[in-house]
């Protein structure tokens, strides 16, 4: 027991006595992110070892309270022993009383003249000195057994006494050290979190510059609109160079919800309304509301109040000519559309506005087959919980379904993830084959153009390079970022932006070895999810390999004009 209380008292102290707890407005707000960042890495990489350390002594610190346990258990086991011992030795007591009399009395008409005068011949003084004697030793043995086992007893309970006191003690000692080690890695942790939500805060100004260039694309969100990809691979667009790279996304941003060309393929595969919106949306059942609830519509020049059904009939989201399966993706959006509408203004206490950005509404009535899908689905919502869901739609998923949390939206219990296609992907090709919205003009677009570049979104050899380089300076060192955006537009940061070759020295002065041409380019995604994870390009300068979130974040900052990766889901292509 002392070697274990020994034990734990020299780990202990060597952990505590070993370890240390070793980030014009936008300069300003850069170098304020750069010095959380700093903040932020010093503290996790301080307290990822003891992390570490905590993880490897909490387990010692549960093997030895298991031990504990266990010697609580044997100490349990050895009061109840004593104690029955000790009853056992009172119920004793009278015979040993009676004994220890007989002993003495045994003793005194044992002696040889006693015996010599009761008996009339020697051969019975000689049997009755032997059996007296017999009868005293047995008397005599009786009582140094008692004795002996009372000692014994004694004895058991003393030690008890002190492993009792040892246990207690060791216990305390066990719950001080673990309660220490968790107070310093969770006050490490909450540090960290507030630098980060710090640095979050900062570089929120930093993602306006990435929301404006994404919002400048025109998106097409609703199936409705017309148009296609700026390069797609079978349009036939030449950019007038060749050996150039192609970022090409699937899907547009928002994956959330019902993906409205994904339903359209669900529809001609022979899906019904009812299944198409469980491969969308986790909802308790589809039921009935007052089909009276009046709807506002308020923004862009519109202001319109009318009922539920009247303000359905009016939204123009997807083709009229979707007719398969008796109307079933038509059906499928008109019921996500009533869902939303009740979700969005509270069952009508608020306004809507009639733009994309909730769903796009006309004072006229659409009519045709839409006509018809409203009017077979009158009044139908999804619910969960009792009420509507707020159910959110986009034009092309990509293949893939997310929940409003995995694009930074507020978790939701009615989104989901899932893979939309008819079977298991293992790669590209099988997403191109299998997505229910591979018809979609947006599936697999790259996006962005130049028209000195024949209108298309192609990269030339040296600008892909150039941003390669542009993500290995930001690996070197972090502060020189408010210097990387496109080099054909003004600088956000009102400061110079480094051309390819400044990019290149300043690599070079920091120890990286730049590139100035790239041979070839891959992505390692992930198939279950539908992310990009990694992306590699190859080389004269060997090989980079970055995560697919850093690419297309410093790929959208750097790329020329307005091109860009508009989705987690993106490939490389490569003329």
């Amino acid at each position: 027991m002392k070697k274990i209380v020994l034990f734990f008292i020299i780990l202990a102290f060597s952990f505590f006595l070993g370890t240390k707890a070793s980030a014009d407005e936008y300069q300003e707000l850069q170098k304020q992110i750069n010095d959380l960042t700093t903040a932020l890495n010093l503290s996790i990489n301080a307290t990822r070892p003891l992390q570490s350390e905590l993880d490897r002594l909490q387990t010692r610190i549960r093997g030895i309270k298991e031990r504990v346990a266990v010697i609580e258990d044997t100490l349990i086991t050895k009061r109840q022993n004593i104690d029955k011992g000790y009853k056992n030795l009172e119920k004793q007591k009278d015979t040993l009383n009676k004994t220890i009399v007989n002993y003495y009395i045994k003793s005194y008409y044992n002696s040889p003249f006693v015996v010599f005068l009761s008996n009339s011949s020697a051969v019975k003084v000689v049997q009755n000195l032997a059996f007296q004697k017999a009868l005293a030793d047995q008397d005599r043995e009786k009582i140094v057994n008692f004795a002996l086992l009372l000692t014994d007893l004694e004895n058991q309970k003393k030690s008890l006494e002190s492993e009792e006191t040892q246990l207690s003690s060791l216990k305390l000692t066990l719950d001080e050290q673990s309660g220490k080690l968790n107070k310093i890695v969770s006050g490490a942790r909450a540090y960290q979190s507030s630098l980060s939500s710090q640095i979050a805060q900062l570089s929120a100004r930093q993602q306006e510059i990435l929301g404006q260039r994404l919002a400048a694309l025109g998106i097409p969100l609703y199936a409705s609109m017309t148009g296609g990809c700026s390069s797609d691979l079978t349009n036939g667009k030449d950019p007038g160079f060749g050996g150039g790279f192609g970022l090409f996304t699937y899907g547009v941003p928002n994956r959330v919800g019902l993906s409205q060309f994904g339903a359209w393929g669900r529809a001609k595969a022979g899906q019904d309304q009812d299944t198409i919106l469980h491969a969308y949306y986790n909802f308790d059942s589809v039921s009935n509301v007052d089909q009276n609830i009046q709807i506002h519509v308020q923004g862009n020049g519109i202001d319109w109040t009318g009922s539920v059904e009247d303000y359905v009939k009016r939204i123009y989201e997807v083709p009229d000519s979707w007719t398969d399966n008796n109307l079933a993706a038509l059906k499928a959006q008109a019921i996500a559309v009533r869902s939303y509408a009740l979700a969005y203004t509270n069952n009508g206490q608020n306004p809507i506005c009639p733009t994309d950005k909730c769903q796009v509404f006309q004072t006229n009535e659409k009519g045709g087959n839409w006509s018809s899908a409203t009017s077979q689905t009158a009044g139908k919502v999804m619910v969960q919980g009792g009420s509507p869901i707020k159910a959110w739609f986009s034009s092309t998923h990509g293949g893939y379904v997310f929940s409003s949390g995995d694009i930074g939206w507020s978790p939701t219990t009615w989104t989901k993830n899932a893979q939309d296609t008819t079977s298991p992907v293992a790669s590209f090709s099988d997403l191109k084959s299998n997505a229910y919205d591979k018809d979609s003009p947006w599936f697999y677009c790259d996006w962005g153009a130049r028209s000195s570049y024949g209108g298309t979104a192609w990269l030339k050899n040296d600008e892909i390079a150039d941003i390669v380089n542009v993500l290995l300076l930001a690996q070197k060192d972090s502060s020189v970022r408010e210097h990387l955006y496109q080099p054909d537009k003004p600088n956000p940061a009102g400061t110079d932006t480094w051309d390819s070759g400044r990019i290149r020295s300043e690599l070079q002065n920091r120890g990286g070895t730049p590139f100035n041409n790239i041979s070839s380019a891959s992505v390692d995604w992930d198939k279950g999810s539908g992310r990009t994870n990694t992306v590699s390009l190859s080389g004269d300068a060997g090989t980079a390999s970055f995560s697919g979130s850093d690419f297309k974040t410093y790929f959208n900052l750097r790329a020329p004009a307005n091109i860009q990766i508009v989705g987690p889901l993106y490939n490389i292509e490569h003329r």
